[in-house]
């Protein structure tokens, strides 16, 4: 039996904070009269607006209902800038956003009754927390926005409040753009260029090109160019270009280009094979090509670049880049040519390519999970990855664990439900999870990573903004999210069933944790927040087809569609765009749960790589319901010839097993323990034998009540420091003992990290991956050992 814990520990009360900050922190000293009356009036209102919390991040009143109007008051050596929000709308607004860009010539000091930010001339202001309520036909008085400006009174211009404009007037769309004109025509395509729009209130964001009304390309930012697909050959066309603006507004269409596809019957020779195709670069993810190029007796329209028999580009050059490939994998391109008349060419040779490994040549990974919860009993943060110089050692952390909606089937956030602490509990983990440590705890200077405290109102605070600024300090490391683990795996059979409810959960897991559009909760999160917290996603099902936790849901179709459920994360992830996002996964080392639920054949044409179990071959179990009775190594990289049981639990036989399935050896890591699996009042067993394999009475006391017969390393040998250690050469195996009668420990330590790291370097695999950060001591004894066996 092969468990991980998941030691959900409850929330400790959450911080008291003061109902609003000082509206005027900031303000010009000769302000300080006007400065006191506002805050006493505030004052007076802590308790009647404390009932508004959240309001500032509601959804906003929809389009047209704000409106804001501005007024001056000079002081001499300053002049106060005020905006009032007016809702002409039948129903409350509940959250504002006002932007404008300042006069030339005038800064601003001072800011109040709003959170803003400036950008240049450009500032942005958020409602505070208590004057985000705009009821219908009301103002913001007396609450309204107000700054301190300096340099010559004038009237801010480009005003927008929730993205319309200020003054209430409609938005004027862009203009016409030129008639198209054709700058190659093939049979089924035309590329068209045209003459830009002039933007109206806001920029040009795109193109629309249209055959009659119907919608047939488009381009993208300021790019006047698109080719038409799918066309048919020999037929008249009438083209047409519109603009569109980042709000939205669609210009007039332009002039019309009327033009007629290739007859194919006009040229009926194709163009000749392309030559000599060859590689110029390429990454774990990505592969440039290059070739000579083909002849024609007209012209050469396009080349086609084949994946096999998947035709993956279409270019107009002579090289291309074919990206959204798995590493570590070997491909085959072709390279077809096309003419005018849509003739296709023999195919180039072909030309195998095998991308590089997510570490790169001669490097290895290293991995580490870093629990959410760490913040509450172990009192173990995302800054202890730096102070304990992990963070400049690891490449990829995983941050453990999301859980899935039991009702939607999405990934599931912004809720603070604390475990049952059951392990036999079939619900322990249904609908739990802790907004409250990923992103709505304000931490304190003496936690943060750079030594600055959350100001409690910020929309992103927590673990995340931890991670960011982890992240803006260790440019190299990259965060993934870990979705299930032992107690959260329960709906994963459920959410990957179906191709559409496969699609709505991977979309929904890309949203929240990769988009960063994280649910409101207690004033933090919403659209965007939490962009660039996390690089990827890691798959942390435990198990398909087999059982796991008491009440998982699971079924023989879980292993097909794991592989269906791993190839849309791909398929969306890559759909992203920008830099490649990682997909990884934490893997049996059972070759019984292999074969039920991992078709190892197929998953890593997904996968980036997979995290190997490298750990709980034995243990007693924290409700002593697994091996109470005999002790047992937990992570012993050999068999060990003494070992009674009768099946071969052991890091070789588990790699051995993907290994033999044809796996690369560049796609996996090993997981070590950086924890204890330990046993109570066990026998020595005779001279020599040390407990090792002897009778036992049950789980040792662990480092928490609901965790007996688990302790991290830092925490097990500051326990036990009389514990004699001892190194089993045979099996690669350490485990500690207290004596006669007393209590035995399985665990990892800097002798068996320096013995497995030499064989993970022998077997050509691709590194190693910790479970869990917060279990090494303070100075990172067990990564240091880690990092000089993989450097």
């Amino acid at each position: 039996m092969f468990t991980r814990t998941h030691p959900h520990e409850p929330p400790h009360p959450k911080p008291r904070r003061s109902a609003h900050r000082t509206a005027l922190r900031t303000a010009h000293r000769s302000a300080r009269k006007l400065r006191n009356r506002i805050a006493a009036a505030l004052a007076a209102l802590v308790l009647p607006l404390a009932t508004l919390t959240g309001l500032a991040a509601s959804p906003a009143q929809a389009a047209g209902t704000l409106t804001a109007t501005f007024s001056t008051e000079n002081n001499g050596s300053w002049w106060r800038g005020i905006y009032t929000i007016h809702n002409s709308g039948t129903t409350a607004v509940n959250g504002w956003t006002l932007e404008f860009d300042l006069p030339a010539g005038v800064t601003v000091t001072g800011h109040y009754h709003g959170d803003a930010t400036v950008n240049g001339r450009r500032v942005t202001v958020k409602n505070a927390h208590y004057n985000g309520a705009i009821p219908a036909g009301g103002t913001s008085n007396p609450w309204s926005y107000w700054f301190i400006g300096n340099g010559p009174v004038g009237t801010p211009t480009a005003c927008t409040v929730n993205g319309d404009k200020c003054d209430g007037t409609p938005d004027k769309p862009p203009t016409a753009p030129s008639a198209p004109r054709a700058t190659a025509v093939t049979a089924r395509t035309a590329a068209l260029a045209w003459d830009a729009a002039s933007p109206g209130d806001y920029p040009v964001a795109s193109y629309d090109v249209l055959n009659g009304t119907t919608v047939v390309g488009s381009s993208t930012g300021t790019a006047t160019e698109a080719t038409v697909t799918g066309l048919t050959p020999a037929t008249a066309y009438s083209f047409t270009v519109r603009a569109k603006d980042t709000r939205g507004n669609l210009g007039p269409p332009g002039p019309a280009l009327a033009l007629r596809t290739v007859d194919p019957a006009s040229d009926p020779t194709p163009p000749t094979a392309p030559g000599n195709l060859r590689t110029t670069a390429k990454t774990a993810s990505s592969v440039s090509l290059a070739w000579n190029a083909s002849t024609d007796n007209v012209a050469v329209a396009a080349y086609d670049v084949f994946r096999g028999a998947a035709l993956v580009k279409t270019v107009t050059t002579t090289a291309a880049t074919v990206t959204g490939l798995s590493p570590a994998t070997a491909y085959t391109f072709t390279v077809k040519a096309r003419d005018t008349a849509d003739n296709s060419s023999a195919a180039s040779g072909a030309l195998a390519v095998t991308t590089d490994d997510v570490a790169g040549p001669g490097n290895h990974l290293k991995v580490g999970y870093f629990i959410q919860w760490g913040l509450y009993g172990r009192q173990y943060f995302v800054k202890n990855l730096d102070t304990s110089g992990a963070a400049a050692k690891l490449d990829v952390v995983n941050y453990a664990f999301e859980n899935i909606d039991p009702v939607n089937l999405t990934c599931q956030a912004g809720v603070t439900k604390g475990v049952s602490g059951n392990p036999q509990d079939p619900d322990e983990g249904t609908g739990a999870g802790d907004a409250d440590a990923d992103y709505a705890r304000p931490f304190s200077a003496a936690q943060s990573v750079d030594g600055v405290a959350d100001d409690g109102w910020g929309k992103l605070r927590g673990n995340f903004n931890q991670i960011k600024k982890l992240k803006a300090k260790h440019p190299h490391l990259k965060f993934v999210v870990s979705l299930g683990g032992w107690t959260f795996s329960k709906f994963f059979s459920d959410a990957a069933a179906t191709p559409a409810s496969r699609e709505k959960f991977v979309r929904s897991c890309v949203d929240v944790w990769i988009k960063g559009n994280l649910p409101v909760y207690n004033g933090a999160g919403g659209p965007g927040t939490g962009a660039g917290v996390f690089d990827g996603i890691d798959i942390d099902w435990e198990w398909p087809g087999a059982e796991g936790h008491p009440g998982n849901h699971w079924k023989a179709a879980d292993k097909d569609n794991l592989t269906a459920l791993l190839a849309e994360f791909r398929k969306q992830l890559d759909a992203l765009g920008g830099e490649h996002r990682l997909l990884t996964a934490f893997t049996p080392a059972d070759p019984a749960k292999i074969t039920a639920g991992w078709d190892i054949s197929k998953i890593f044409d997904y996968l980036d790589f997979a995290n190997v179990q490298g750990y709980d071959f034995h243990g007693s179990g924290s409700d002593n319901s697994w091996e109470p009775l005999r002790t047992g190594h937990q992570a012993n990289l050999h068999r060990d010839a003494q070992d009674p049981y009768p099946f071969d639990f052991s890091v070789e036989k588990a790699v051995q097993t993907y290994l033999d399935a044809g796996v690369n050896p560049r796609k996996l890591t090993v997981g070590f323990p950086f924890y204890g699996r330990g046993w109570k009042d066990v026998a020595a067993g005779g001279a020599g034998v040390n407990g090792e394999w002897q009778t036992a009475n049950g789980a040792a006391p662990g480092q928490f009540p609901e965790e007996a017969g688990i302790r991290g390393y830092h925490n097990m040998m500051t326990s036990y420091p009389n514990m004699t250690v001892h190194h089993d050469q045979q099996s690669i195996s350490t485990y500690g003992y207290t004596g006669p009668g007393g209590q035995w420990w399985s665990f990892d330590d800097t002798w068996s990290i320096g013995k497995k790291t030499e064989w993970i370097k022998s077997k050509g695999l691709l590194g190693a991956m910790v479970w869990e950060m917060s279990g090494d001591t303070p100075t990172g004894t067990l990564m240091n050992a880690l990092h000089a066996g993989l450097p």
